[in-house]
């Protein structure tokens, strides 16, 4: 009797097809006021990377044959990935999201989602929707890590990445390429860069504060420039990535004159590894890291982080991470960052 309880109320789980899209058809009438789903106090949720964190939603009612699905739309391509589908009291985890996340159950009316140990990946919008028949009713929440964008290009120069090449670069250096919403963000906050680069939806675009001929032109007003959608096979640009902080590590300098395999020989020695673009500046935004020394970085290229600009660093007059290019491996002139995770 319970086999046939269960297999029944699994069959009640049965998902849609694995992606839909996640938009309202052309002329459909506007959400009705929610009837069963309680609206969240706030619809942004802040977290950091490696934290466990809860998107909230809360039943007022208990409709009769419900089920609640939860899902997330994927900016790289706008569609929605089911993560979860519950009636109650039987739940079936879908997708990549699968291992780490659970409901939070607290009490028979409680719905909401819990993801455990944060990724960056798991940044953006989430909707909780309600199953009724024709009183089919949902919220969306966004899921917010706080970090920094950072453009990168390659040792071979700027302009050597097609769409796929950015986005393994970016997942090489401890971050993933940025949505639109993260590019804005920084460049409101200071991000000035003239090289094009691509971000997460497969367009290309450019911060520019301070208008000047070769970005653009001085008669334009500061802005994100944008190439708009390219060919993600055929066209190179640099690329823009997104990191953040990771709970429980730490980035430090070595001082000394060491080349590459030194300089990763000396991390080593102390139970770590040579720091990543992306670790490098996480550590710059969030633990003020400020260091007048150049050194090496795992992708072979070397920076120094400036919180406090002054004129013996380099002379800029804001904060930012320095870097010297990408020089000889074999050059015995630099010191290390090392990083320790958690």
């Amino acid at each position: 009797m319970h086999r046939l309880l269960l297999l029944s109320s699994l069959w009640l789980l049965a998902a849609p097809p694995a992606s839909s899209i996640f938009q309202r058809p052309t002329g459909s009438p506007a959400p009705s006021r929610l009837q069963y789903l309680l609206e969240p106090l706030h619809t942004t949720v802040h977290t950091q990377r490696g934290a466990t964190v809860t998107l909230p939603c809360v039943l007022r009612a208990l409709p009769h044959n419900y089920r609640v699905k939860w899902s997330k739309v994927e900016p790289a391509n706008y569609r929605e990935s089911i993560i979860i589908i519950t009636n109650g009291l039987y739940h079936k985890n879908y997708g990549p999201l699968s291992p780490r996340v659970r409901l939070r159950h607290s009490h028979r009316y409680d719905a909401s989602l819990t993801i455990t140990d944060v990724v960056l990946e798991d940044e953006g919008r989430y909707r909780c929707q309600l199953v009724n028949g024709l009183e089919d009713e949902s919220v969306s929440l966004t899921l917010n890590l706080e970090g920094v964008v950072f453009p990168y290009q390659p040792s071979n120069g700027r302009y050597k990445f097609n769409y796929h090449e950015a986005k393994r670069a970016c997942e090489q250096q401890d971050s993933r390429l940025a949505t639109y919403q993260q590019l804005y963000k920084a460049w409101t906050e200071g991000l000035d860069w003239c090289n094009a680069g691509w971000i997460l939806d497969g367009t290309v675009h450019y911060p520019i504060i301070n208008s000047r001929e070769p970005c653009g032109g001085r008669l334009l007003l500061p802005g994100v420039r944008s190439y708009g959608a390219r060919d993600k096979q055929k066209d190179r640009f640099d690329a823009f990535c997104f990191t953040s902080a990771l709970q429980g590590s730490q980035v430090y300098f070595i001082r000394g004159h060491l080349n590459f395999k030194e300089a990763g020989q000396a991390c080593r020695n102390h139970g770590a590894a040579v720091a990543k673009v992306g670790q490098l500046y996480s550590a710059w935004k969030f633990s003020q890291l400020d260091r007048c020394d150049g050194g090496w970085l795992a992708d072979g290229s070397v920076r120094y982080p400036i919180t406090t600009p002054r004129q013996r660093c380099g002379g800029l007059p804001d904060p930012g991470v320095r870097s010297f290019g990408f020089p000889s491996k074999e050059l015995r002139a630099y010191g290390t960052y090392c990083f320790v995770g958690k």
